[in-house]
């Protein structure tokens, strides 16, 4: 198969370096004191209506108590903010404080310029063709993990 080598090959790299890349890009001297695993609950959380934990652990594919221990990092830092819910005491739910929705777009920019390098100098054509293959690389990712 043409290209299967070179696809291989950079596949296997990036897959490797992506952490640590991403790391190096969004973890500045603002958000030192946070991890990239910390962006991700940020990314997570988001910016709309307040979050339940359950919902936000299942999003995340992480228990309920694994999210707590984050969380509670989170809350600590100034980041996150937990209230309980008016019309059920028993549900806590999450929202980013405003130094988490600046760690959230600082976050979502990397991914845009990400994005946009991806797709610099593609066609609408291959812009299409490469949507797919990484489409059906997810969907081998979704299910290699039942």
């Amino acid at each position: 198969m043409e290209g299967y080598d070179t696809l291989y090959e950079v596949l296997v790299k990036l897959f490797n370096e992506i952490i640590e890349i991403e790391e190096k890009a969004i973890i500045t001297e603002e958000f030192k004191d946070i991890s990239n695993n910390d962006m991700h609950i940020i990314e997570a959380i988001g910016l709309g209506e307040p979050r339940n934990m359950s919902s936000l652990a299942k999003d995340m594919s992480v228990t309920v108590g694994t999210l707590t221990t984050a969380i509670n990092s989170l809350v600590k830092k100034d980041y996150v903010r937990r209230v309980r819910s008016e019309k059920d005491r028993r549900v806590v739910l999450i929202s980013l404080k405003e130094k988490g929705v600046k760690a959230f777009y600082h976050h979502k920019q990397f991914h845009e310029d990400m994005i946009r390098a991806t797709l610099d100098g593609l066609d609408e054509e291959q812009t299409r063709v490469l949507v797919k293959a990484l489409t059906n690389l997810s969907s081998f990712f979704r299910e290699y993990g039942k």
